[in-house]
């Protein structure tokens, strides 16, 4: 018999933690602390299979920044089905019983990591932008910066490091997730993780640092985790610092920053690719879409949303996949709905239909997609669910005409 309920720590630890192993999450004894870390940072639902608690879905508070707006918003930090209990539905229709819980909180929107395309599609996910691994030979970094003696950094200071990523430098589709235990559990779970920074004399804050992890201590490869920087001249110091480290290691991997293009600080890129190609420290770019989101609530989103220049307004019929794993009853059903929709520096959606407008066809996971600037209308019409007169798509190619989205933030 199956139920789906909260979760409950003296009741479902021991079986939480169970999931989680059978699964490869926790693959080291310390890696229990991360778990712990984890599961008090927002809310946590279990199936429960003959008593036992056999699938989890772990949730987390954030914030999104929509160009210059933040948006509270929900991260899905974990989907956890043990081994007895596969291809049973369970991991789908808890998750869609958490998007409920997620909305009656007033989240806007949820995202998620995904362990491959086209599972989450059936909840109302909808593909993120690329983000780009840039791999290189730290010694290659054109960087004139002289940085000062940084700060060491260990998970002992997790708190501090913490408030530094939230007052970090964001841009549009940037991602925060506000429990500090979340930090903590990064941190954790970083083989050989270790942090440069500096601290600021006056306040006793990080101001910039990066986290680091590697499997090779003595060469690496080395991945920077994340960055935490205010202004370019701490930017720089940052790069400074990973340049310093090109005496010993031979690779350093790390995200490229949002709005920031990595290529134009290594000397000599395609000579480098070239050299090291196929070794163990290949200089290579790659790029994947690994995350995707989906709006909870649509109004409340666009209420947010202010968009420089033109205003559009269409009548909006839009799906939402996620509505057949609720009865009529359900509080929240998923987004699907007749809206009336104005997109520009004041935005809304209001349900019904105007007669005049022009009609808009989308899912919801399209219309996400749309809405954050993953795409263009006239690119999601050709490849996924949105449909319209060509004159609307070419006016929404121009109002929603967005920074690409990235979260760099990874949950």
């Amino acid at each position: 018999m199956m139920k789906y309920r909260g979760y409950d720590p003296d009741r479902d630890k021991k079986s939480g933690a169970r999931i989680w192993r059978e699964i490869g999450w926790l693959e080291k004894k310390e890696y229990e602390k991360a778990m712990d870390a984890v599961l008090k940072c927002g809310r946590t639902m279990v199936a429960e299979v003959n008593g036992e608690a056999e699938c989890m879905v772990n949730t987390a508070p954030g914030t999104l920044r929509y160009l210059n707006e933040d948006l509270d918003i929900s991260l899905i930090t974990g989907v956890a089905t043990s081994r007895v209990a596969r291809k049973r539905g369970l991991a789908s229709t808890l998750t869609a019983q958490a998007l409920a819980q997620e909305a009656t909180c007033g989240m806007k929107v949820t995202l998620l990591g995904i362990f491959e395309q086209g599972y989450y599609n059936q909840l109302g996910f909808g593909n993120g932008s690329y983000e780009h691994w840039c791999t290189f030979d730290p010694a290659d970094l054109n960087v004139d910066v002289r940085p000062p003696i940084p700060t060491r950094i260990t998970i002992k200071d997790w708190k501090m490091v913490h408030r530094s990523r939230l007052a970090r430098l964001r841009r549009h589709g940037t991602c925060s997730v506000t429990p500090p235990e979340m930090t903590q559990a990064d941190m954790l779970w970083s083989e050989n993780g270790f942090g440069l920074g500096y601290i600021d004399a006056a306040s006793g804050e990080l101001t910039h640092h990066f986290w680091c992890s590697t499997k090779a201590v003595g060469n690496g490869p080395y991945t920077i985790r994340w960055m935490s920087y205010r202004t370019k001249k701490e930017f720089l110091e940052l790069l400074a610092l990973i340049k310093q480290l090109g005496d010993q290691v031979h690779s350093v991997k790390l995200y490229e920053p949002p709005g920031i293009q990595l290529q134009d600080f290594l000397n000599q890129p395609f000579k480098a690719r070239e050299i090291t190609s196929k070794s163990q420290h290949e200089s290579r770019m790659s790029a994947s879409a690994y995350w995707q989101a989906r709006i909870i609530d649509l109004p409340g989103c666009l209420e947010q949303t202010c968009l420089p220049g033109d205003t559009v307004r269409f009548n909006l019929v839009l799906t939402d996949p996620v509505e057949r794993f609720f009865d009529k009853e359900s509080r929240w059903s998923g987004a699907a709905e007749d809206y009336i929709v104005t997109l520009g520096p004041s935005s809304s959606a209001v349900p019904g239909r105007k007669k005049g407008l022009p009609l808009l066809k989308a899912s919801i996971n399209a219309f996400t997609r749309l809405w954050l600037g993953v795409r263009p209308a006239t690119g999601l019409a050709w490849t996924d669910e949105l449909s319209g007169p060509q004159d609307i798509l070419a006016q929404l190619d121009s109002v929603l005409r967005l920074p690409t989205p990235q979260t760099d933030w990874d949950f």
